[in-house]
């Protein structure tokens, strides 16, 4: 090593210069590249979501399908909810549709309409805002609403929460979330 180097002011201006010019991801040691993928045959991201997926269709989940997962990831959290409730002119309140967890990371897919009975081995699920399990379309008063389909893998499996609503699924998640992806469609009623 240069002798310059091993002086400890210029050390540390080297670590500070450092520091200061790399990208926000690096500069948190251990931190991941958010690389998760997550998507859908059925509706293009930020794009309309088809009326079968709603209250006015069927009420029958889209497909969701992701990819590259973290290598350490032990399981998966599936959050759908829209923050446009009731009216995206005036939210004031976010609404849940769908809640699922401890998706075990050798799982890519969810099938379109997929039940309770079908869901994979493992995978449990919280309540939406109807009260119940399961998934809930969208079904807006008012507006064009956004909903947001959000998926976490995490460096853990989470304990039985014996169908927690989306505030005791996030407080549980808290600290394990290693990478992130989201999904966003709209819909309107016609």
């Amino acid at each position: 090593m240069n002798l310059i180097y091993q002086h400890p002011v210029i050390r540390l201006i080297c670590l500070l210069v450092g520091i200061f010019t790399m990208t926000p991801a690096l500069a948190i040691e251990g931190e991941q590249n958010m690389t998760l993928q997550l998507v859908s045959p059925d509706f293009v991201h930020r794009g309309e979501i088809p009326k079968t997926f709603t209250c006015e269709g069927d009420n029958s989940s889209p497909t969701l399908s992701w990819s590259q997962l973290p290598k350490n990831t032990q399981s998966l959290v599936l959050i759908v909810d829209d923050p446009d409730a009731p009216d995206p002119a005036a939210p004031k309140m976010t609404w849940v549709h769908w809640l699922l967890y401890n998706i075990p990371p050798t799982v890519r897919e969810l099938p379109q309409a997929i039940t309770e009975s079908d869901l994979p081995a493992g995978i449990q699920q919280g309540k939406n805002d109807w009260k119940k399990t399961g998934y809930g379309g969208p079904c807006p008063p008012v507006g064009r609403h956004r909903y947001f389909h959000k998926l976490y893998a995490l460096d853990i499996e989470l304990p039985d929460l014996h169908h927690p609503d989306k505030t005791q699924l996030e407080k549980a998640m808290t600290g394990h979330i290693i990478d992130q992806a989201e999904l966003i469609g709209t819909y309107q009623k016609q």
